[in-house]
């Protein structure tokens, strides 16, 4: 009876302390988020770093329209637009919400309607730059792309390697070769990580 209580009591205290944070969000923050994706999201944390050394395999932008709360991602087979309970619901741990500087703020609107006319974009599975198809932080990238009228954000060479090795992580090796691709080992990209670490946003807020 306890033990039922006292697990009630901790669900609505739960639910209260995301509605608050929900309360939160603005159209144009960027919400982080580590996902549950197996040997490729470590291959990708173990490369990549993200604000105060957290992992981030996944980001996405939100949009508030009335009074719901949207993100539109790069995920699963295209660019789309899901509810915020969807997006949640690819990690089990703390996720982070970034908001551009105030003196970038007349960004956002061009950077959300550059966002919206990309759902339906293919799902970018090869992860190269400029091929006609998004992976996550590549929309986000030429979203503010276009919106700023120059790099916003920055690109980096991209490795598949693990860290001090000369050799690929066995997951990527598999990755590609079901592709029938090569390794883009060099090629220039973007990852949650960096984008979470710019100088020209901040972490303002978690959701739990």
């Amino acid at each position: 009876m306890i033990r039922n209580l006292l697990s009630s009591l901790f669900l609505l205290v739960s639910l209260f302390i995301f509605g608050q944070s929900t309360q939160f969000l603005k159209t144009g923050d960027l919400l982080f988020q580590k996902m549950n994706c197996g040997e490729l999201c470590e291959a990708i944390h173990a490369v990549t770093e993200g604000y105060n050394g957290n992992d981030f395999s996944h980001l996405g932008l939100v949009l508030i329209e009335n009074d719901s709360v949207f993100i539109i991602e790069a995920a699963g087979n295209a660019v789309r637009k899901v509810t915020l309970e969807q997006f949640s619901k690819n990690t089990q741990t703390t996720m982070f919400i970034g908001r551009v500087k105030s003196k970038y703020k007349k960004l956002i609107p061009q950077v959300i309607s550059f966002s919206k006319k990309q759902i339906g974009v293919p799902y970018d599975d090869d992860y190269l730059y400029d091929n006609g198809k998004y992976y996550c932080s590549e929309l986000i990238y030429d979203a503010f792309l276009n919106a700023y009228g120059k790099p916003f954000f920055e690109l980096h060479p991209m490795t598949f390697k693990q860290p001090n090795t000369n050799e690929f992580f066995p997951a990527w090796v598999d990755y590609y070769q079901n592709l029938k691709i090569e390794i883009p080992e060099g090629e220039l990209g973007c990852n949650p990580g960096g984008i979470s670490t710019s100088d020209k946003i901040k972490i303002v807020g978690k959701l739990n």
